[in-house]
């Protein structure tokens, strides 16, 4: 029976996007269960390059056997260097699919999924040191009050601060039924499981910096991407997909596009999907992840 997560989101809209020419030189940054990697290779010649990147060890089992397939270990943040390393100043074309992989929820172990109860874990790259029990158990109420209302959107984020703070004097929290337990009453009726994932959300960005990330792989992309090469980029949520769509118009995060002496704008790139490309009605029915997913693709100028 075939895995969720080898059913890559918007499989063909981002292989379009990528615009791939059979000699280019390809990068895959979220390898994951490795489904868009597979289908990029498909589209390259003898000559042509794919390097993919993920920091998850469990990610290593889907390495495709082929010699024009480089894997690099690392966080995607490090994008520049890592190239460097292997030898390519510029490449053709980058493909982010963003987020958590359906095979990290699927791994009770790895504390992702409400829907298990295990370790407070939430780290996609293991050798970091922070977790989501670090978090719960060491950080002021201020600061978690910050993280649950911009990270997780959560609509009482300071009642929900305080509670967590005040239940940790008693004993610290070490597994996810101890923190549904410990907030149960500050759950909306009829809404567990959105609350709980907003939850979930807010703490995961946090434990793995994922705004940061996102953002230093987003310049770097620029500097790296040859004239005329494509960043495709899949999003799942409005935290991830802003920064995306700000830099891919603007060239910054925040703030109107810059300009020259001669009022020519200053970005480094072309938009080419004004309006993001979301899945179809027949592709959601079969795979629920594409329900939230946003791509969006631009062209180095």
């Amino acid at each position: 029976m075939a895995n969720n997560y080898h059913v890559p989101v918007m499989l063909q809209p981002c292989i379009d996007g990528l615009n791939i020419k059979p000699d280019g030189v390809y990068v895959d940054v979220t390898f994951g269960g490795g489904g868009h990697s597979k289908e990029i290779l498909k589209h390259l010649g003898p000559k042509g390059r794919l390097i993919a990147f993920d920091q998850d060890p469990d990610a290593q089992a889907n390495i495709p056997v082929d010699d024009r397939f480089i894997f690099i270990d690392q966080n995607f943040g490090f994008l520049k260097n890592n190239l460097r390393l292997k030898g390519f100043k510029q490449v053709d074309g980058i493909l982010a699919d963003l987020g958590v992989s359906s095979h990290q929820f699927d791994v009770p172990q790895r504390g992702f999924s409400i829907r298990h109860n295990a370790d407070l874990d939430m780290r996609m790259d293991q050798h970091r040191d922070l977790t989501a029990a670090e978090i719960l158990n060491t950080y002021t109420e201020d600061k978690l009050h910050k993280i649950f209302g911009i990270y997780g959107e959560v609509k009482n984020a300071k009642s929900l601060a305080r509670a967590i703070v005040t239940s940790r004097l008693e004993q610290p929290f070490t597994d996810i039924d101890s923190l549904k337990s410990a907030i149960t009453g500050y759950i909306p009726k009829g809404k567990e499981n959105k609350y709980l994932a907003q939850v979930f959300q807010a703490l995961r960005i946090e434990v793995n910096a994922e705004i940061q990330v996102l953002e230093d792989f987003l310049l770097q992309a620029a500097d790296v991407l040859k004239p005329g090469g494509h960043l495709v980029v899949m999003s799942y949520h409005s935290l991830e997909d802003r920064p995306v769509k700000n830099f891919m118009a603007k060239g910054k995060f925040q703030g109107e596009v810059e300009k020259d002496f001669f009022g020519n704008q200053q970005k480094p790139f072309n938009v080419i999907t004004r309006k993001a490309i979301i899945a179809t009605d027949e592709e959601i029915a079969q795979n629920n992840r594409a329900r939230s997913a946003k791509l969006r693709i631009a062209e180095k100028i």
